[in-house]
């Protein structure tokens, strides 16, 4: 078991790494107002969503439910925070695809949001993470 936490935390870490510099590509692409710097953020876009983000996620929700798998059901239902901790997940599930649809529009060329909104878009994972973290290793309820 320590071997799947182990991995399912590399994974996570990853997952958030990916979570927090696309938005922060987004916020740079939406000030680019030139033709070969736009193609350019097209391909890092494209290559961290795919090569990084999903792969990552992937992986951290297969290893997550291996080890959701350990407990009783019993067991399971007592555990409120970690309730509390699958909801946070289910929100990044979310919003990485709301990372997806964005890519997507910036690869048609058809962004419609200023940069300033992609840094405030940059600060949600951050929120999450945290509560995330401190659900699970204070484990408050």
């Amino acid at each position: 078991m320590l071997w799947v936490k182990a991995l399912h935390i590399i994974s996570v870490i990853t997952w958030f790494a990916a979570l927090f510099y696309l938005p922060r590509l987004f916020v740079y692409h939406a000030m680019c107002e030139d033709e070969a710097g736009n193609a350019r953020f097209k391909v890092m876009e494209r290559k961290l969503y795919r090569g990084i983000m999903t792969p990552s996620a992937i992986v951290a929700l297969v290893l997550g439910v291996w080890l959701i798998s350990y407990y009783s059901l019993e067991s399971l239902l007592a555990m409120h925070w970690l309730h509390a901790k699958l909801l946070l997940v289910l929100f990044l599930f979310a919003y990485h695809g709301a990372c997806g649809r964005f890519l997507k529009q910036f690869a048609n060329d058809s962004n419609q949001h200023s940069h300033v909104y992609y840094r405030w878009f940059n600060e949600l994972p951050v929120l999450i993470l945290v509560a995330v973290v401190i659900l699970a290793v204070v484990k408050p309820f």
